[in-house]
């Protein structure tokens, strides 16, 4: 199984998904401001992978804080959290992974627990967050592969892969599980301008582990469809609110209305931890806007004259009406989804 991160005495080795799939390279990341300069650069992206690498990040950083006065010990931990927090807005995981760190410190702290076996701690806890998102996405898997029939052709957007993941994935999680049970599954991986996550991640990912995949680009999604060549759509998610509504990579919502519009199933597969249900709406998920070079430029090589207006929102929000199901480690939830999703939480 692809490595995405882990935790070595050194620091949080991660694969960098910036160099794909073109150099293979897995740099040490030593301290908790290099583990939060790899999240906002997206050296590591995917909801529950950013998740994982937050809790590894605070770990590495409580590990590392130098002194033993338990309220100096208690600000610097504060300020390691909020650093970490500070780096991408739209993926719950994040703040679900570091409010379950803190959460543990602070019942730590109540117990008075020596700072030694409190740093132990945090770090059993980041590796036991890493292992039991594998689990998950495996869990996952089994629930969502009754939904992939034999000889099945899917089609996905960005990449919710084991990349994506502490490993094995989440959409990517369901195909492969498919293929274990002896499914021929092949997969359309859309490129998902302007990250190229489809074209760098899924496709490497998927042709590593011999899974038939053909990449398209974003606009030709609605071709293959109109075709007859899709049989359901299956894509992960940063964020879902009480009402179902999905917010994931850019272009998803307009994939979820082609499905629609052509009869398709439009599958989202993501962990409980993924869900917001003290949001009402989708429309209350912020959107991160990301640098313009990410458009204007592809590999370094500038694509658009310099000084245009350019707009880059990374996210958008697909509404519940266009989603068939939600597969999550706990079952499937399908409309009404403020009442499944929460049956699934309890």
């Amino acid at each position: 199984m692809i490595k995405t991160l882990y935790w070595t005495d050194e620091g949080v080795v991660m694969i960098d998904q910036r160099r794909l799939p073109t150099q293979e390279l897995y740099p040490v990341f030593r301290t908790y401001e290099e583990v939060a300069w790899a999240i906002k650069e997206m050296v590591i992206r995917g909801a529950p992978a950013i998740g994982v690498a937050a809790a590894m990040g605070v770990a590495l950083g409580a590990r590392d804080i130098g002194t033993n006065d338990v309220e100096e010990f208690t600000e610097q931990f504060e300020k390691i959290c909020a650093v970490l927090a500070a780096t991408r807005p739209t993926a719950v995981n994040l703040f679900w992974a570091i409010n379950r760190m803190k959460a543990l410190f602070d019942n730590l702290r109540k117990e008075n627990v020596p700072l030694a076996e409190i740093r132990a701690r945090l770090v059993a806890e980041a590796q036991g967050m890493h292992n039991e998102d594998v689990a998950i996405n495996q869990q996952m898997g089994r629930y969502g592969s009754g939904l992939i029939k034999d000889g099945a052709r899917v089609l996905t957007h960005c990449n919710a892969g084991a990349l994506a993941t502490a490993g094995y994935g989440t959409a990517l999680g369901v195909v492969r599980a498919a293929v274990e049970e002896g499914k021929r599954v092949a997969v359309l991986a859309d490129e998902t301008r302007p990250f190229l996550q489809g074209a760098r991640l899924t496709a490497w990912e998927l042709n590593k582990e011999g899974i038939p995949v053909t990449l398209i680009t974003d606009n030709m999604a609605g071709h293959f469809m109109k075709q007859g060549d899709v049989d359901c759509v299956i894509v992960g998610a940063d964020r879902i609110a009480s009402n179902g509504d999905v917010a994931n990579k850019i272009g998803t919502y307009s994939i979820a209305v082609l499905a629609k519009e052509n009869g398709i199933p439009f599958y989202v597969a993501a962990p409980i931890s993924t869900l917001d249900l003290s949001l009402a709406t989708g429309d209350e998920i912020p959107i991160e806007e990301r640098r313009s070079e990410e458009v204007s430029q592809v590999g370094g090589v500038q694509m658009a004259p310099v000084g245009i207006l350019i707009a880059n929102p990374a996210f958008d929000v697909t509404p519940n009406r266009y989603v068939t199901a939600i597969i999550t480690e706990r079952g499937i939830a399908r409309s009404d989804y403020r009442e499944s999703l929460r049956a699934l939480v309890k």
